[in-house]
């Protein structure tokens, strides 16, 4: 078959398969070229492993690091004439190149936050790796059944405490208004914790550590976002800013628990996600955002980021007063801030294509799904089942 993006809404709701390879292979490559990095972690878990900073960790640990890998994501099976999730494509196209490679490359694909899920998983890292050094939480979900009680919470993102009025963008039309999102109420805030802060971080390591298949010794890093000043009334200081907010609790318990290097946050820069498409506010600071770092020579992706982060940040650790990793120091360094917020303030649809990037922010999203991959011919029939 012929596979065409099929977009509704936020959702792209198909995916390529060579697009999604070749996306893969590219990040490889980028790992590759900067040359070895350094570790003992050699036996990695790496939770919400198929995408974005998941799939970049698993990369980087096995391509930079020689390291083995048991991996963990929710995704769509193919048909034959149904197109995969996207990070279907990308865990297969990840086992072929990383057991090509000679590293062993293990995926389980279910519910990360069920209790049937990490006993799975716990029989694969005895049977693979024996015990792990380093466990990913990346994990990215807007619903999450609680093992104990059965019950199902779904997050909302919204502001916490009083309305919030901000420019937004229309990533279709290329509109810029005014829009107005309304205060979560008590209840949603404390869904939106259930269900994106640190309690299921804390159930893994728990029952990782039960298990016996924590190495002594071993870190775990749960990655999280602050963001900019011109995000904080809809994220920093919304409901998922007291989401992100309970893994700073739920890292402090498991340091408590394991030794005072055993957890980190860190916090990683903005990049295009499908969760973050959905966001007021955000996708428009996205577009200005790539427009500056790329005039001031500092754009990141996901896989340079998580490079950074392993042949860098953790080679010559440095926390900051809340113990965490930053890696969005070039995002947040002083000179891009006060470009963002000068072009922010004056920004409308009119100039919009001068002082923001939007078509290369509809292509990044494009791109996670397979689509507007250079090299890719998309006239081609494809089997869905098959990845390269």
């Amino acid at each position: 078959m012929i596979i065409e993006p099929k977009i509704r809404g936020f959702i792209c709701t198909t995916a390529h398969p060579t697009g999604c390879a070749v996306n893969v292979q590219r990040q490889i490559d980028h790992v590759v070229i900067k040359g070895p990095i350094p570790s003992d972690r050699k036996r990695v878990l790496v939770l919400g492993c198929s995408t974005g900073y998941g799939l970049a960790s698993r990369i980087v640990t096995t391509f930079g690091s020689g390291a083995d890998t048991v991996g963990v994501s929710f995704e769509r099976e193919p048909g034959e004439t149904k197109p995969a999730s996207a990070g279907w494509y990308n865990n297969r196209a990840f086992e072929n190149r990383a057991r090509a490679a000679g590293a062993k490359a293990i995926t389980i694909e279910g519910d990360a936050f069920s209790d049937a899920v990490k006993a799975e998983t716990i029989e694969a890292i005895k049977a693979n790796l024996g015990q792990v050094d380093l466990v990913v939480y990346s994990l990215a979900s807007p619903v999450r059944t609680d093992p104990k009680d059965g019950v199902t919470y779904r997050s909302a993102i919204k502001p916490y405490g009083s309305q919030v009025t901000s420019k937004t963008l229309n990533t279709g039309t290329g509109e810029v208004s005014e829009v107005t999102v309304e205060p979560a109420t008590e209840e949603e805030a404390a869904a939106t914790v259930k269900v994106m802060g640190g309690e299921d971080w804390e159930l893994w390591i728990a029952a990782l550590a039960e298990a016996g298949v924590l190495a002594e010794g071993f870190t775990t890093l749960n990655y999280t976002y602050l963001g900019s000043e011109l995000t904080w009334p809809i994220y920093h200081k919304g409901t998922l800013g007291k989401a992100k907010g309970d893994l700073d609790r739920a890292a402090a318990a498991i340091r408590a628990a394991h030794g005072e290097n055993a957890a980190h946050v860190v916090a990683l820069k903005a990049v295009v996600t499908q969760a973050s498409s959905a966001i007021p506010v955000v996708p428009l600071y996205g577009t200005l955002l790539i427009k500056v770092e790329d005039e001031m020579g500092l754009g990141e992706g996901p896989i340079q980021q998580i490079d950074r982060l392993f042949r860098d940040k953790l080679v010559h650790l440095q926390l900051d007063e809340d113990k965490r990793i930053r890696v969005d120091d070039w995002e947040l360094s002083e000179p891009m801030q006060a470009e963002l917020k000068k072009r922010w303030a004056v920004l409308d649809t009119e100039n919009l294509a001068e002082l923001a990037d939007l078509p290369k922010y509809r292509e990044e999203f494009m791109k996670l799904f397979g689509f507007a991959v250079g090299g890719v011919d998309y006239s081609k029939d494809v089997d869905p089942r098959v990845v390269d």
